[in-house]
């Protein structure tokens, strides 16, 4: 009788190392951005907000390749299981995730998809039209489709763990994110009102 130990190779270093690398990136940018928003550490050191925010889309950018990258080399350590190897299927996931991603950092810009909000750099207004008008979260669950789609390419049982891992994780970043967005654009508009009642 199989166990999942026949799919998941869990001694495996670079398994760990991937689960380790996906859980970090939401909780570093959520943290950093927290801090900056706060302290206004990143437009102090880089002395203006744009400047900070573009060198944390580095940041954040460099990061998530890196993630990618252990991703895959995790991936390539684990057994092979020829149900979850369903190639069609994983080209129009990866397709999918992939306009997903591209078109909402398309819409909302650099500064927009890199967490610019938190340093005072809001948008006029929400973006609703493609992708938004598919999920309010397109990048995130693009992100997700994609690391769905490479594991059922591969054949990975392991790449589906990964990628649960990835939906869990992105799901209680959205908890603590859109709350938090939501109150910064309502406070801006709190402060518009007041300063109409003035004029």
């Amino acid at each position: 009788m199989s166990s999942i130990t026949d799919y998941i190779d869990f001694s495996q270093p670079s398994l760990q190392i991937s689960a380790l690398a996906i859980a970090f990136n939401p909780i570093f940018w959520n943290i950093v951005a927290r801090q900056e928003y706060k302290n206004h550490f990143l437009t102090r050191i880089f002395g203006s907000p744009y400047y900070g925010c573009y060198f944390l889309a580095v940041v954040i950018f460099s990061i998530g390749i890196l993630r990618d990258h252990l991703y895959l080399k995790a991936l390539e350590d684990q057994p092979f299981y020829e149900p979850v190897h369903q190639p069609y299927i994983a080209y129009g996931l990866f397709a999918t995730g992939n306009v997903l991603v591209i078109s909402s950092m398309w819409a909302l810009g650099v500064t927009g998809t890199y967490l610019g909000d938190y340093f005072g750099i809001l948008m006029d207004a929400p973006v609703t039209g493609f992708p938004f008008n598919v999920t309010g979260s397109p990048m995130y669950w693009g992100s997700t489709l994609s690391f769905l789609g490479t594991a059922l390419y591969y054949g990975k049982v392991a790449g589906l763990l990964l990628t649960l891992e990835v939906f869990v994780l992105y799901w209680f970043a959205l908890q603590w994110e859109d709350p938090f967005t939501a109150e910064i654009y309502a406070k801006r508009e709190r402060e518009r009102a007041k300063a109409s009642k003035r004029s």
